[in-house]
């Protein structure tokens, strides 16, 4: 069946914080080195926030560079959904300072919280706006400042982060005449909170009264990000009906580069078909897949009509894919 409406991404947009943090530079306040760190991540250098820029203002820079590609302006828009575990508030929304940062006029706006995979959520979410015809442009945001609670003493974990935002404008544009569907094909999206514990924040309003810190058990994460991303590109392949080998580009979730190459082996992809900026973004959650898809838009990598798939996981455990033609 053909939709009445397609989720066109008709801009993309990126934005990351001046301040460069190399490997080095954590060396001098960290137990650790560039090679450790290189060897086991990918990483060699993240972006970290002014203490004066909120999650919100990171959000609302990408989104001006997704709207400008776009074309189009802040009246246009008819929801902002934020992707976020950094809000600037535990509430309102981060979204809704989007809204106001950018001038949007009223209308829906709302955060969404689920890590690593937070932007594959949003994404889906506001498909399903635009498909039904609900709205006729969306924002989709991921952003995070997790510069903001990582844990200085646990060199395991606080080297691996980033700061920075992405964003996506999804448009509604009837289907084209004698031409393949584009846009948004098929989304897969999934959680199990059994295995929350080995990736989360320890803090949290009705807990701690704090924001707390990133914790997480690297050997478990790594072992279910390679076998649940890969699985989610199954399964969002099968569900369109799409071969491995018609994807273009596939635009991993950006953690670990072990990771990304293990994912593409067992999904027989080419190691040229996949995008990677983790050497200078290093894992910035909901950002990364559309940080990796900016770079790729913008450097001539990803062209109009070309397949991609997105995929990652994050704390909850969370996951999911989504399959686009750009």
């Amino acid at each position: 069946m053909v939709a009445a409406v397609e989720s066109v991404i008709s801009g993309v947009g990126a934005y990351l914080p001046e301040r460069i943090v190399t490997n080095h530079d954590l060396a001098e306040i960290v137990d650790t080195s560039d090679e450790w760190i290189r060897t086991r991540s990918g990483i060699e250098e993240r972006r970290f926030a002014a203490d004066d820029e909120a999650t919100s203002d990171l959000a609302a820079r990408a989104a001006w560079h997704a709207l400008d590609q776009a074309g189009l302006k802040p009246r246009d828009i008819g929801l902002v959904v934020v992707a976020t575990v950094t809000p600037d508030r535990t509430f309102p929304a981060t979204a809704v300072y989007v809204q106001r940062k950018l001038g949007v006029p009223r209308g829906i706006a709302f955060d969404i919280s689920a890590a690593c995979a937070g932007f594959l959520y949003a994404l889906t979410t506001a498909h399903g706006f635009v498909s039904s015809g609900q709205v006729r442009h969306a924002l989709v945001i991921g952003a995070d400042k997790l510069s903001c609670f990582l844990d200085w003493s646990d060199r395991a974990t606080c080297v691996l982060f980033g700061d920075g935002a992405g964003a996506v404008v999804l448009s509604g544009e009837p289907p084209r005449t004698a031409a393949p569907p584009r846009g948004v094909l098929a989304t897969y999206l999934s959680a199990d909170g059994r295995l929350a514990d080995h990736l989360y924040a320890d803090g949290g309003p009705s807990t701690t009264g704090t924001v707390g810190k990133v914790r997480m058990n690297g050997k478990e994460v790594f072992r279910n990000a390679v076998e649940l991303i890969s699985d989610a590109v199954f399964k969002v392949t099968e569900q369109a009906n799409v071969a491995r080998g018609e994807i273009d580009w596939f635009v991993p979730h950006q953690a670990n580069i072990r990771i990304i190459e293990a994912c593409a082996k067992r999904l027989e992809l080419e190691q040229s078909r996949i995008v990677v900026t983790i050497g200078k973004h290093a894992n910035t959650s909901s950002a990364s897949i559309p940080l990796a898809l900016d770079a790729a838009v913008r450097d001539g990598r990803v062209r109009r009509d070309q397949l991609l798939v997105f995929a990652a996981l994050g704390g909850g455990l969370a996951w999911g894919s989504a399959l686009a033609r750009y």
